[in-house]
Formats: structure tokens, sequence, C-alpha cells
């Protein structure tokens, strides 16, 4: 039986007299089934040889990064490589440190850089690690006309190099804008020649640059590239290669659990209309962060985003407005008590959305840390009330002017709530100000936000209008400004480069709050450019997300 149809009985069934037309999106069922939940009992031992193998080459590594000459032309590749290889975060104070010596004599030193791969190498990785170095350096490059000289198109590696580090720009640099520009259209004729063994490093990085992409899923295809360079070093690629296998069983040992707390809850015969992507949410915060010690965050937030994406198709695409009205206002009182109050589809959802809040107070308690749930709750609260004025314009057959519709649809994007839940298990580094400065909406989350919406909205909208859906951003900025679809795609596309240099800005230093807590917010802008730069790859997640998936959760990297 079809989701549709499946949808139309339950409608029957919950309300005999009359019976309610509804909406129905007809999404298609989960592309995994069983395959997550079937295969746990593979991931219960740990692997003890691994982890000895992988502390032994992290011993090996960490003396190579602290022995390297400071000489930008020996530690600058090695850091690139090490981060490019997700292992990083193995050698946090190391990285940190090096980068410290080398800003420093940077500041110190007036003499410029020859090198375009290294001057933009140098640029990138200071400024990822928060160091506000001037963009001046490139002016160099350029020729007394005031353009970049021509004679660098000839330099592969250097362009490509340049090209990373200007989408690291902030507003007001015009000359990382020109940099983009000059060097886009100069990869893109190098890529061409498949002889270049640049070649295919050009073609990824022309759809997926470093700053936009996710470490773990950049690190899975950086290890071929690394391997073919004659210069690297084994003893890393071997780290990298076996990091990534034993974090690859955790991940799929945690997804497993997960799923059989999904399982349980069977929505995808309880609530046949929605959405059934437990695997996809968990990629997505799995995007958020990867690292062993934030089990407990991915836990919690994978269960919150994947209750979220339930109620957002309930107000989407299945519930009346009288319906919603009941559930938003259940959620404003939080209290299980009121649940006969709704209809039993929105029982079911009621019923599991409290008990997963339930088991984040019950953690929270044991740490000490109770005050966190009620900026959890609260967040979940602004986000359904969000949905439900949404619900309203859809109802009235409102197309809201911009103005009107951004700060909701923000709200809706989910990623003000999921920036407010991901703190919520990361330890001593949030504090009770660092939610207060979220719920403030610090300008990296309206930014994060905004990538989010208007990503979304620009692949999503067509498919969503089939069925009857709020205005989107697209509709609404056409009849505001009486403009063609391809302006407004423009314009929002130009809107969503803005929001990166907001988040790229408000990640220089002196940061409000610290740089970990900042990356949960770029990682989930990250996971946005990944899913949704060519189509909504989420609701869509038997194309392109599946391929991530697979490389990321099920296929191992070859040794």
């Amino acid at each position: 039986m079809s989701a549709q149809s499946s949808a139309v009985l339950l409608a029957q069934s919950q309300n005999a007299t009359p019976a309610v037309v509804r909406r129905c999106a007809n999404f298609h069922p989960s592309i995994w089934g069983n395959r997550f939940l079937s295969n746990a009992s593979e991931f219960t031992k740990a692997n003890t040889y691994l982890e000895q193998q992988v502390q032994q080459l992290k011993d090996e590594v960490r003396k190579l990064l602290i022995t390297a000459d400071d000489d930008s032309q020996q530690k600058l590749p090695l850091i690139d490589a090490i981060q490019r290889l997700g292992l990083d975060y193995h050698f946090e104070r190391e990285i940190d440190e090096a980068l410290q010596r080398m800003f420093d004599a940077y500041i110190l030193s007036n003499e410029e850089e020859d090198d375009v791969y290294t001057a933009a190498l140098r640029f990138r990785l200071l400024r990822q690690q928060g160091y506000n170095v001037s963009c001046d350096v490139f002016n160099k490059f350029k020729n007394s006309e005031g353009n970049f000289k021509e004679s660098l198109s000839s330099d592969v590696r250097g362009m490509l190099s340049l090209y990373e580090a200007t989408h690291l720009r902030v507003h007001g640099e015009d000359i990382l804008d020109e940099a983009l520009a000059f060097t886009t259209t100069h990869l893109q004729s190098a890529a061409k020649y498949s002889s270049n063994p640049l070649a295919e490093q050009v073609v990824h990085a022309l759809k997926q640059p470093i700053r936009k992409g996710l470490p773990r899923l950049e690190a899975r295809h950086y290890f071929s590239i690394y391997q073919a360079d004659d210069s690297h070093h084994k003893a890393l690629l071997k780290l990298a290669k076996l990091d990534f296998n034993l974090l690859q069983k955790l991940h799929q040992k945690e997804l497993s659990d997960i799923s059989a707390w999904w399982k349980d809850l069977d929505f995808a015969h309880k609530l046949p209309f929605a959405r059934d992507r437990l695997v996809e949410c968990y990629f997505w915060i799995l995007g958020v962060y990867f690292e062993p010690q934030f089990l407990l965050a991915r836990r919690i937030v994978t269960k919150v985003i994947a209750m979220t994406s339930i109620i957002d198709d309930i107000y989407d695409a299945y519930g009346t407005l009288e319906e919603l009205e009941l559930f938003t206002e259940a959620v404003g009182r939080w209290d299980i008590s009121v649940i006969d109050q709704l209809p039993e589809y929105m029982r079911v959802c009621y019923r599991a959305l409290l008990d997963v809040y339930s088991e984040i107070e019950e953690e929270m308690a044991k740490e000490g840390r109770s005050y966190r749930f009620y900026y959890a709750k609260e967040a979940m609260k602004n986000q359904v009330r969000a949905y439900y004025e949404e619900a309203q314009w859809l109802q009235a057959q409102q197309i809201p002017t911009m103005e009107e519709y951004m700060p909701v649809a923000l709200a809706t994007s989910g990623y003000p709530m999921l920036a407010t839940t991901s703190f919520i298990a990361m330890g001593d580094v949030v504090t009770k100000e660092t939610f207060d400065w979220v719920f403030s909406e610090p300008k990296i989350v309206r930014a994060s936000a905004t990538v989010c919406r208007l990503m979304d909205d620009m692949v999503s909208h067509k498919f969503e209008q089939k069925r009857g859906h709020v205005a989107s951003a697209v509709e609404c900025y056409m009849k505001q400004h009486g403009a063609s679809e391809q302006e407004t795609h423009d314009e929002f596309n130009k809107q969503v480069r803005d929001a990166w240099k907001d988040i790229n800005q408000e990640c220089l230093m002196p940061t409000a709050v610290p740089m970990t807590v900042l990356m949960r917010i770029l990682n989930l802008a990250r996971v946005m450019d990944v899913l949704y730069t060519h189509e909504d790859g989420y609701t869509h997640s038997g194309t392109v997300l599946k391929d991530f998936i697979t490389s990321m959760l099920i296929d191992s990297v070859p040794i």
C-alpha cells in the first residue's frame, strides 16, 4: 500500500463523520529498511588491536608534527593534510600551537610570500583557526591594472589553493571576491584536461569547497588523492584510514541503538504520511559532530531532529488547522495530561516527543546540568509556534512579504532550535551564558538559518507547491518584487553568499563563545550546502544522500 493510500485510510478511520480531506506529500518510504538495525551484533566488540595500532600511529604523527620545521613550506602542508584526512581532532593542541607561532611570525614579518600556493594556504589555515589575517597579502599577485596576473593561471595547484582560501572571506574583502571569480574561471578550464593529476581535485573543489564540506565526508574523498601524492606520509595515511574505520564502527553501533528506538515507535505505520528518515537524520547530526566524546549529544539531537521532521510533516502535509491549533497548545503546555484532547495520530507523536525530552531531562540531571533542559524545551516550543504561524498563512492563502516571512521561516528552518539542542550534551565548554547567547539570535545563528531556509526553498518549492504548501521564500519574493524565478534565485544565492561571510566573520577571534561551540553552527550550514545545493537531498534521499551515507556508515576504507 502506498503512503498516500495509507494516509487516506488513517484520515478516514480517525474522522468517521465526515471524512477530512487532507493534503498528502506522498513521500517515498525509507530506503534502508532494517539495514542498520540488523547489523547491531557486528559492532558490539571493541576492536582492541585496531585501537592499539591507532594509538601507535598517533604518537608517530604527533612527533612528526612537533619536529617539522616551523618553516611554512614544511609545516603548512602537513597541517593541511592532517585536517583534510579528518584527523585534526586528535592533534588540536599541537595544531593550535603551531598556527599561533605562525601567526605571530606572520604579524612580525614584513616579508611577502612569492608563492601563491603557500600564501593562500597559510591564509586559509589561519582563518579557519580564527586568526584575523589580512587579505592584503594577495595584492602582490595583481598587475599594474589591478587585475590578477594571467601568469598565475598556469599554476593549477596555486589556483586551487587560492580558490579554497576565498571561501573564508568576510564582508568588504573585494579582492577575495575577485580572486574567487578569477580562480573559478581558470579552474573550470583546467578541469577539462584530465591528464593533469590535479584534475580530480579541481572538479571536486568546484563542486564542494573545503569550507562548506563536511569534514568526515571530505576525508573519505581525500584518502585516494593524498595516497596518489608521492610526498605523502605513510603513517599519516594509515592512521587516517584506521581511524575512519574505527569511528565508523562506533557510529554504526550508535545508529543501531537509535534505530531500535525508532522501530519501536513504528511511525512508518502509525504516521504513514510523514517522511521516514531516521538514518538521514543521524547523518545530518553526524555532520554536526562526529567525535567520540559527543556520543550522547548525537543520540539526543538525532532523536530531536527525527521528531521535528515528523512534526514538520504534520503541520505541512497532513494536519487540519484546528488539529494544529490543539497540538500547538499542547506543546505550549508541555503536559502529558492534555494528550486526550488530541486526535489519535497526534497522540502518538506528542507522547514520543515528551519521552525524548524526558530522556534529555534525566541525562542533564545526572550531570548536574538540569538548567539546560529548560532551553531545549523552550527552543522546541518556539519551533512549533512558528510551524503554526505558517499553517495559518496557508489556510488564509496568504503570501506574506519577505519582511513577514523570514523571521518565521528562519525559525521553521529548525536551525535555531537545533543549534540550541546541539549544545545540551557538550560538557563543560558550554555554560548558561552560552544558552542565553544562542537565544539572543546572534548573527551566526541567523546566518546559518538563512543558508538553510533559502537553499531549502530554492530546491523544494516546486515539489511542495504541487500538494499545496505555505508560500516559500521564492513565491514571497517574486510576488513582492515582481521578479522572475531566475532573478529570485540570483538574489537568494547572493544572500546565501552574504550569510557565509557572516559565519566566517563570527568565527574570527575574539569570538562570542568558544570556537568549538561555533563549529556546531558552522557545521549545520555545511550540511545544507552538501544536501541542498542541487536538490532536496533529505526528502528525496535515494540519490546523492544515499551515496554519502553508504560511504560514511556502510563501506569501510580499504587499508
